[in-house]
């Protein structure tokens, strides 16, 4: 018997088409590859924990080390996290849809979901993403589609190689795909950076006035 092979969806032919499929393959508790504003990275639903568990197996990556979750407004991330004032509210509203994802302390009912303290969220400026964020408005886990300890896979073709036999469905663009890595910074008084990626620190530090 063959292996099963993922779906292979080209997301420029028709994004809506292709954003009901991933939808439904996020309701069903699947694994998919999608394109993010930053490289292409595994997507699921993080309060499902036979698909996490899947993606930490494919990645091959330590249990204790989080994903990053993608939402589409400040208001639906504000059921799972915690934000100390309207300032904060301001500045996350002055730097997103960016790629740059803030560390913020979870309530107590995601702390019990998701097993952990805080988590990095992040509003992505993508189109597919959005409208798939904005269909299913749950947080949506992000992670580069590598094996831990490799580069993240930038072409199609070679994400298609790779991982066909792992996921459920591969979700591509002809467009180019640049190796930047979102900044991360960690909101609790002030930003504090944890990794610098395409967005400047420097920049997002002149935005919390």
């Amino acid at each position: 018997m063959s292996e099963k092979k993922a779906e292979i969806i080209n997301i420029d032919y028709n994004i809506d088409e292709a954003v009901q499929r991933a939808k439904k393959l996020y309701t069903e508790g699947k694994v998919f590859i999608y394109p993010t504003d930053t490289i292409y990275g595994f997507g699921s639903n993080p309060f499902n924990k036979a698909a996490v568990e899947r993606i930490v197996n494919i990645k091959g990556r330590e249990d204790e080390k989080k994903f990053i979750l993608l939402i589409d407004t400040i208001q639906n991330m504000l059921k799972y996290a915690e934000l100390k004032s309207e300032k904060q509210i301001d500045f996350l509203l002055s730097i997103w849809p960016n790629p740059v994802s803030v560390i913020l302390k979870l309530s107590n009912e995601a702390k019990n979901a998701l097993g952990q303290e805080d988590a990095a969220f992040r509003i992505p400026d993508n189109k597919f993403c959005y409208k798939l964020l904005s269909d299913i408005k749950l947080p949506l886990i992000s992670t580069s589609a590598n094996r831990t300890g490799e580069e993240p896979i930038l072409e199609h073709k070679k994400v298609i190689d790779e991982f066909a036999l792992d996921v459920d469905a591969i979700f591509f663009t002809e467009k180019e795909i640049k190796a930047d890595a979102s900044t991360i910074i960690r909101l609790s008084d002030k930003p504090e950076l944890i990794r610098e990626g395409v967005f400047k620190f420097e920049e997002i530090i002149r935005k919390y006035k």
